[in-house]
């Protein structure tokens, strides 16, 4: 199998990369969380930049790529820890663009792929414990449209975001809705979160609605699963980039008169940080390339990808402040934010223990290594 990346791939990804390194640096990154970790300027340049409507259809504006394309450039926005939930963004015009009525996506998807409109899934409430199939949320039929009372929590950006695909209850079954914030009955409380990004909780109370689809549950794993292979391909990167400044800080930390990479010790644990990176980096690949799969095998590929890139990114994580001793902790060095935002990453989508049930939940009779 081929892993090269098309030109076009390759070029995108170093367009990304430029203004990661040039427009987005760790201070511009700083000022953002001080101002409440989500900054609409920030996101109108991934806007210009064509990644809002990477997964669009180019009759709605869109670029018209793939899972590749998105991972690569979800890869370098890990590199420079960026706050902006673009990864939202794909998952919702994932959403839309696959289930949603014609209505539906000429009205939103030309407007989130040039950035004007924001689109968040809700769908996190506090009984769910990472499973899908579980919504107290309820909606009823409401003349022409329909309306929806919840409480959703951990809301990506949920008091900026322009609306919301909420899952809840209509008649026993699982349906998907649009909610705008500005709707009647829509209230939200933000708040930062520990890697410094944004999130809130929203309360609907008999807000009108606009339905997406009946298949909520099949639709709502189709979007986290396109959630999880970004966030796998985005924690490479800020794996990639923990691994280079602990690589950086040995060859500069001297003890004895010589550089602590000369130790025999600590370069036998910065191999086993690279190997479990490589694992990672296998997966997302592995993941990504699975998106378009049939559910059934999609939803196990997303399950092995979200296991092992929890397991690695805790190693990697706890290696490098490990490595770093005290500085690796204080919040004015960068390894600390990388270190916050694996550890965050591995509890998004369903922690490491949810995704080892979902795997082992999911083999057939004949999985093992003889099959």
């Amino acid at each position: 199998m081929d892993f090269d990346f098309s030109d076009d791939q390759t070029q995108l990804r170093d367009a990304v990369r430029k203004w990661v390194e040039r427009g987005y640096g760790f201070e511009r990154r700083r000022a953002i969380v001080q101002a409440g970790g989500f900054s609409r300027e920030a996101y109108a340049e991934l806007a210009e930049l064509g990644l809002c409507g990477l997964t669009v259809d180019a009759d709605f504006g869109g670029l018209d790529m793939g899972p590749i394309e998105a991972m690569v450039v979800m890869e370098e926005l890990g590199r420079g820890l960026v706050l902006e939930p673009l990864t939202q963004t794909l998952m919702a015009s994932t959403v839309l663009g696959a289930y949603g009525l014609a209505s539906l996506k000429a009205s939103w998807l030309p407007r989130m792929a040039s950035g004007e409109a924001l689109v968040v899934l809700a769908q996190q409430e506090r009984q769910m414990r990472f499973r899908l199939d579980v919504c107290q949320a309820s909606a009823v039929r409401a003349g022409s449209g329909c309306s929806v009372s919840a409480t959703k929590h951990l809301v990506s950006a949920g008091d900026t975001a322009d609306a919301f695909l909420v899952p809840a209850r209509l008649n026993d079954q699982l349906a998907l809705f649009l909610v705008e914030r500005q709707a009647q009955g829509v209230s939200t409380r933000g708040y930062g979160t520990q890697d410094g990004a944004r999130a809130a909780d929203l309360v609907l109370t008999n807000a009108p609605a606009q339905l997406v689809t009946l298949d909520g549950l099949l639709a709502l794993e189709h979007a986290v699963d396109c959630g999880i292979a970004a966030l796998c391909a985005e924690a490479v990167g800020v794996m990639d980039k923990t691994m280079q400044a602990t690589l950086e800080y040995l060859n500069t930390r001297k003890q004895f008169g010589v550089a602590i990479s000369s130790f025999q010790a600590l370069r036998h644990r910065v191999a086993d940080m690279k190997m479990q990176l490589e694992l990672a980096r296998s997966m997302s690949y592995y993941a990504s390339l699975k998106l378009n799969a049939p559910a059934p095998e999609r939803r196990r590929a997303l399950a092995r990808a979200k296991y092992q890139m929890g397991q690695s990114m805790r190693f990697v994580g706890q290696q490098a402040v490990q490595l770093h001793g005290g500085i690796g902790v204080t919040d004015e060095y960068i390894v600390s934010h990388y270190f916050k935002r694996l550890t965050q990453m591995e509890l998004t989508f369903g922690d490491s223990l949810h995704q080892l049930g979902e795997v082992s939940s999911r083999m057939q009779d004949s999985a093992g290594v003889f099959a």
